[in-house]
Protein backbone atom coordinates (compact mmCIF):
# COMPACT_ATOMS: atom_id res chain seq x y z
CA UNK A 1 0.00 0.00 0.00
CA UNK A 2 1.85 3.25 -0.93
CA UNK A 3 1.73 6.11 1.66
CA UNK A 4 2.47 9.67 1.21
CA UNK A 5 5.02 12.27 3.03
CA UNK A 6 2.90 15.81 3.34
CA UNK A 7 5.11 18.67 4.39
CA UNK A 8 3.87 22.30 5.61
CA UNK A 9 6.06 25.11 6.47
CA UNK A 10 4.91 28.08 8.32
CA UNK A 11 5.96 31.49 9.71
CA UNK A 12 5.85 30.94 13.42
CA UNK A 13 5.77 28.55 15.97
CA UNK A 14 1.78 28.86 16.92
CA UNK A 15 0.62 28.72 13.41
CA UNK A 16 3.05 25.03 12.73
CA UNK A 17 1.63 23.44 15.68
CA UNK A 18 -2.10 24.64 14.86
CA UNK A 19 -1.24 22.49 11.43
CA UNK A 20 0.14 19.95 13.50
CA UNK A 21 -2.94 19.21 15.49
CA UNK A 22 -5.14 19.42 12.57
CA UNK A 23 -3.46 17.73 10.76
CA UNK A 24 -3.30 14.50 12.72
CA UNK A 25 -6.75 15.24 14.24
CA UNK A 26 -8.30 15.35 10.73
CA UNK A 27 -6.72 12.31 9.23
CA UNK A 28 -4.89 8.58 10.01
CA UNK A 29 -0.91 10.27 9.91
CA UNK A 30 1.91 10.05 12.06
CA UNK A 31 4.43 13.30 12.17
CA UNK A 32 7.44 12.11 11.05
CA UNK A 33 9.26 15.29 11.28
CA UNK A 34 9.54 18.75 12.62
CA UNK A 35 12.15 21.54 12.56
CA UNK A 36 13.30 24.76 12.26
CA UNK A 37 13.91 25.91 8.00
CA UNK A 38 15.21 29.23 8.89
CA UNK A 39 14.83 32.33 10.47
CA UNK A 40 11.09 31.67 12.25
CA UNK A 41 9.83 29.32 9.29
CA UNK A 42 9.15 26.05 10.85
CA UNK A 43 8.73 22.31 9.09
CA UNK A 44 5.84 19.86 9.88
CA UNK A 45 6.07 16.57 7.52
CA UNK A 46 3.47 13.77 8.03
CA UNK A 47 3.18 10.58 6.38
CA UNK A 48 0.10 7.95 5.66
CA UNK A 49 -2.24 6.77 2.57
CA UNK A 50 -2.30 9.41 0.02
CA UNK A 51 -5.76 9.93 0.49
CA UNK A 52 -5.09 10.87 4.18
CA UNK A 53 -1.94 13.02 3.48
CA UNK A 54 -4.30 15.24 1.32
CA UNK A 55 -6.67 15.22 3.72
CA UNK A 56 -4.62 16.27 6.45
CA UNK A 57 -2.31 18.95 4.60
CA UNK A 58 -5.66 21.03 3.73
CA UNK A 59 -6.45 20.65 6.89
CA UNK A 60 -3.43 21.84 8.56
CA UNK A 61 -3.02 24.75 5.59
CA UNK A 62 -6.52 26.43 6.92
CA UNK A 63 -5.54 25.76 10.53
CA UNK A 64 -1.87 27.49 10.00
CA UNK A 65 -3.79 30.78 8.65
CA UNK A 66 -6.12 31.23 10.82
CA UNK A 67 -3.64 31.93 13.54
CA UNK A 68 -2.94 35.36 14.44
CA UNK A 69 -0.58 36.36 12.84
CA UNK A 70 0.24 32.87 11.37
CA UNK A 71 1.28 32.43 7.45
CA UNK A 72 1.59 29.35 5.76
CA UNK A 73 4.21 29.88 3.45
CA UNK A 74 4.26 26.83 1.18
CA UNK A 75 2.98 23.15 1.44
CA UNK A 76 3.95 19.56 -0.77
CA UNK A 77 2.57 16.23 -1.08
CA UNK A 78 4.92 13.47 -2.45
CA UNK A 79 3.00 10.39 -2.86
CA UNK A 80 4.64 7.29 -2.58
CA UNK A 81 8.48 8.82 -2.44
CA UNK A 82 11.26 6.13 -3.55
CA UNK A 83 13.68 4.39 -0.91
CA UNK A 84 16.48 6.71 -1.83
CA UNK A 85 14.70 9.86 -1.07
CA UNK A 86 13.22 8.14 2.70
CA UNK A 87 16.56 7.10 3.26
CA UNK A 88 18.32 10.49 2.67
CA UNK A 89 15.61 12.79 3.69
CA UNK A 90 14.25 13.36 7.27
CA UNK A 91 10.77 11.53 6.10
CA UNK A 92 10.82 8.01 7.21
CA UNK A 93 9.52 6.48 10.36
CA UNK A 94 12.02 6.92 13.53
CA UNK A 95 11.56 5.03 17.15
CA UNK A 96 10.13 8.32 18.04
CA UNK A 97 7.08 8.54 15.53
CA UNK A 98 6.95 4.36 15.01
CA UNK A 99 4.94 4.68 18.39
CA UNK A 100 2.16 6.52 16.94
CA UNK A 101 2.11 4.76 13.39
CA UNK A 102 -1.00 4.83 12.54
CA UNK A 103 -1.34 2.17 9.48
Amino acid sequence: MPIAVGVIETLGFPAVLAAADAMVKSASVTIVYYGIAEGARLIVAVRGQVAEVQTAVTAGIAAGEEVHGGQVITHYIVPNPPENVETILPIHFTSKSEPFRIF
